[in-house]
């Protein structure tokens, strides 16, 4: 990272960021081709949980190449500069993460990551439809690096 003077190592602030996103962008790659989707998620503490339709194009990338790239924005204001249009920038609290993305077969498992998906915007657990589960794709990518940058308001 450039800007050292940005790096957090804090897992706990790392955690808020990421709970207090709404939002999580998932960047993948099939054939050299760059693939990037936003995504609703849900989050433990050591891994992410998304759902996808039965069959689509992530899917077919997920199953050729299962490593994935995820950000995370929780907060992005401009700062702008009246005297200066080149010093224009944002205060931002930022997360980048890596990791390896893996289905979710057992209806138990699906259960508990969908949980985590409504609890993320709810705030509460949901009893799951039996229907709705088996008519999804649940996934969780284990995060392995985790990188993540504040940069503060200007004053």
């Amino acid at each position: 990272m450039r800007r050292k003077e940005k790096s957090v190592q804090d897992r706990k602030l790392i955690d808020n960021i990421i709970h207090a996103s709404d939002v999580c962008h998932l960047s993948c790659c099939m054939d050299e081709q760059p693939y990037l989707i936003p995504i609703s998620f849900g989050y433990d503490g050591a891994a992410i949980y998304i759902h996808t339709a039965p069959e689509g194009k992530k899917i077919s990338i997920f199953e050729q190449n299962p490593r994935v790239c995820l950000s995370f924005v929780s907060y992005a204001k401009l700062q702008t500069n009246d005297e200066q249009p080149c010093n224009w920038s944002f205060s931002f609290s930022s997360v980048i993460a890596e990791g390896e993305i893996k289905e979710i077969s057992s209806s138990k498992g699906k259960t508990k990551a969908l949980n985590h998906i409504m609890t993320h915007y709810s705030g509460r657990s949901w009893g799951i439809p039996e229907k709705a589960i088996s008519g999804t794709r649940v996934w969780k990518i284990i995060l392995e690096h985790i990188g993540c940058k504040i940069s503060p308001p200007s004053e």
